[in-house]
């Protein structure tokens, strides 16, 4: 959301708008059913076609409370929900590659019976949305219109329950991808459910003064015609208080947060939540990942909605079903180091890492201890797991050892351990904003000359496993709720003496290539056009299902002068993300 005369923010702003301490967790959906009154999903539910949600825009409460921050920013957390009831909300959005566009499905269900209906060509356009279903108004304590304004609506934000015979657990993913090279995603709201309407996306803030004004949401016509919603229109009073760092002259340190992870998966929160001051400033930050897959700080995390999710027992739920009910294989570590003969079954599952085409690309002068001075190529990388099985892959230390001995995993599709192999080392990093067990094998990058022969640059090859982002939830084996999806709760403290590493089958490891030792030092490179070359499993220690696709090339394009360095970077195809 944005005025329309507003500035976009420079780089350094919005650095420091992500290092600003987390705005007030979303509402809890016990408001919802507390204050919705006759609203559907109050009591029992109402009559409707049977396999077609009911869809209804409410708002929970009659008044909320935000900050503005000193940088002038925004979230308009109005305490508006889509209601969901009759039949679960289901939509199925992939792409058949980079070449073909987005194609967006809703999943109709009937008991036993399932239908699909297209969404129209165009209406969305990437994974993060349906776009412009909100449009909200604000006017001044005076009457003033001051902004008029659309917004996307996730399902997959955070939600809850809205009646007490509906589903106890939701079984959809719990956030929506913003990564561009998303090929297929999974959005949901159970029935006799409700989602918030409001995101955390620190770069879609508008900028008010402090003071009391009254906001009108509504959906979009579009939206209405195609889920047969009725043109409700729900108000709600907004008092926009200045956020003070320092407690002076406006509001004071807040409440402090729960938890100290904030699910970095593609930029999501989580299911439910509580209402909350910012936090304190003092704790430990909490950390996401910001437009380029850095490590940044993020809101307070919300807690899990329903924390028994592994028990709901409709839609298929089940072993060897992709519906989100699986959970990987014990991600706990092993006791101790692996017995018997190793080796990998043939006729056993096996994961498939696959590379995706470098982003968020630009020239840096360096960072965390890099040579002042010098010209810095910076990308974010990721590589997924398209499966059928997920990376398991376990650490056992030596007592006094700087170095992990690494062994790979196998499980039958029951789960049960049948088989594992040498899979190289891994090693405590140091060095800060890392500070964590890093596998040394994963992944690696190159910097190739304009034929693509000539390798003038390399990177990193060590990494800590995180399920940072969901790439393709619609594969066979996609677990929609993987555990460890930040560096936080996969990587281990520097005393473990052994540690655990997952990349489940669905989601993709992204790492920012800008500390130390990862970006490609461009000082002396002549201007002109190269490849950021990304390989998984560069020594092909992993066993895999297929290794044909495990390299991905994106060109870029060097320009400027010593100091003042350019970079220039094509679309892939369809995909325009520099």
């Amino acid at each position: 959301m944005a005025l329309a005369d507003e500035e976009p923010m420079t780089s350094q702003e919005h650095r420091s708008r992500l290092r600003r301490p987390g705005l007030a967790a979303l509402a809890t959906l016990a408001v919802v059913a507390t204050v919705a009154g006759a609203a559907p999903g109050a009591g029992a539910a109402p009559a409707a076609k049977a396999g077609t949600p009911k869809l209804k825009l409410i708002a929970a409460s009659k008044s909320v409370t935000t900050y503005r921050y000193p940088e002038g920013g925004t979230i308009l957390e109005l305490g508006t929900y889509v209601t969901v009831d009759g039949a679960p909300l289901e939509f199925k959005v992939t792409r058949k590659s980079y070449k073909d566009p987005i194609v967006a499905q809703q999943i109709l269900r009937d008991g036993k019976k399932t239908t699909t209906r297209t969404l129209p060509k165009g209406l969305i356009t990437d994974h993060g949305g349906l776009p412009g279903f909100l449009e909200i108004s604000l006017k001044n304590a005076a009457g003033q219109q001051v902004l008029k304004t659309a917004s996307d609506f996730c399902p997959n934000n955070a939600s809850g329950r809205i009646r007490p015979d509906a589903p106890s657990t939701s079984h959809y993913p719990q956030s929506c991808s913003r990564n561009p090279w998303t090929l297929g995603s999974v959005w949901g709201v159970e029935k006799g459910w409700a989602v918030n309407t409001t995101q955390y996306r620190y770069d879609d803030t508008v900028d008010i003064p402090a003071g009391e004004y009254t906001a009108e949401v509504g959906v979009a016509k579009k939206y209405r015609e195609l889920f047969g919603m009725s043109n409700d229109r729900p108000t709600v009073k907004v008092t926009v208080v200045q956020y003070d760092e320092g407690g002076e002259g406006g509001v004071g340190v807040g409440a402090k947060s729960s938890s100290h992870h904030a699910a970095g998966h593609g930029g999501h929160g989580g299911h439910g939540g509580h209402d909350a001051a910012p936090v304190d400033p003092s704790q430990p930050p909490l950390h996401g990942f910001g437009p380029r897959g850095e490590d940044v700080p993020m809101p307070p995390a919300l807690p899990h909605a329903l924390e028994d999710r592994g028990l709901a027992k409709h839609l298929g739920d089940g072993p060897g079903h992709t519906d989100g009910s699986r959970i990987a294989p014990a991600l706990k570590p092993a006791a101790k180091r692996p017995t018997g003969k190793a080796g990998a079954p043939a006729n056993v599952p096996k994961p498939d890492l696959r590379s995706l085409p470098a982003w968020g690309i630009a020239i840096t002068d360096g960072e965390d201890g890099d040579v002042p001075g010098k010209d810095y190529l910076a990308f974010s990388a990721n590589v997924w797991n398209a499966g059928p099985a997920p990376l398991v892959v376990d650490g056992f230390r030596k007592p006094g050892a700087d170095l992990m001995d690494s062994y790979q995993y196998f499980y039958d599709t029951k789960g049960k351990q049948v088989g594992y192999s040498p899979a190289g080392t891994m090693e405590w990093d140091p060095r800060e904003g890392h500070e964590h067990w890093h596998f040394t094998d994963f992944a690696s990058y190159r910097l190739l000359s304009a034929d693509q022969t000539k390798e003038v640059r390399s990177g990193k090859e060590a990494f800590c496993l995180a399920n940072t982002d969901a790439i393709d939830y619609t594969v066979k084996g996609a677990n929609w709720h993987p555990e460890n999806t930040d560096l936080g709760s996969a990587c281990g403290s520097q005393e473990a003496i052994s540690v655990r590493e997952v990349l489940d089958v669905g989601s993709g490891d992204t790492y920012t290539q800008e500390r130390p030792g990862q970006s490609f030092d461009i000082t002396d490179l002549p201007n002109g056009t190269y490849y950021i070359k990304v390989i998984a499993n560069p020594e092909n220690r992993l066993k895999e299902s297929d290794t044909k696709n495990n390299v991905a090339l994106r060109k870029v394009v060097l320009g400027g002068k010593p100091g003042a360095r350019t970079v220039k970077v094509p679309p892939h195809h369809l995909i325009d993300a520099p």
